[in-house]
């Protein structure tokens, strides 16, 4: 079962910047996509990135022009660029992948986001 450890979450600034990296433990990138959604208290999970096998990204139209997904094929990671960050991106962050034609997903653990006005 392929793993998934994320990281960089953290308490900052409206106006600022984090990035999320999530890796994985094998490489799966040509065989799922990847990306990120959030879940602030309260409210539903929310898609907010992702990146298909072939490389092609599109987001939430909440966080479109603010963020930015990315991989490292020799880090077997991928990233989540946060800027411009508001109050309301205040969430746990979780890392997904879902296999092409599975309708299974891999779930990292979640990363903190806090993000104070």
């Amino acid at each position: 079962q392929v793993q998934l450890v994320e990281s960089g979450g953290g308490l900052v600034q409206a106006g600022g910047s984090l990035r999320l990296s999530c890796a994985a433990s094998e490489n799966i990138f040509t065989t799922h996509s990847m990306g990120w959604y959030r879940q602030a208290p309260g409210k539903q999970r929310e898609l907010i990135a992702r990146i298909f096998s072939g490389g092609s990204t599109n987001y939430a139209d909440s966080v479109k022009g603010r963020f930015t997904i990315s991989r490292d094929n020799a880090k077997i990671t991928v990233y989540l660029q946060m800027n411009s960050l508001q109050p309301e991106d205040t969430a746990v962050y979780y890392c997904y992948a879902r296999r092409i034609g599975s309708v299974n997903v891999i779930w990292g653990h979640g990363t903190q986001v806090t993000v104070s006005s």
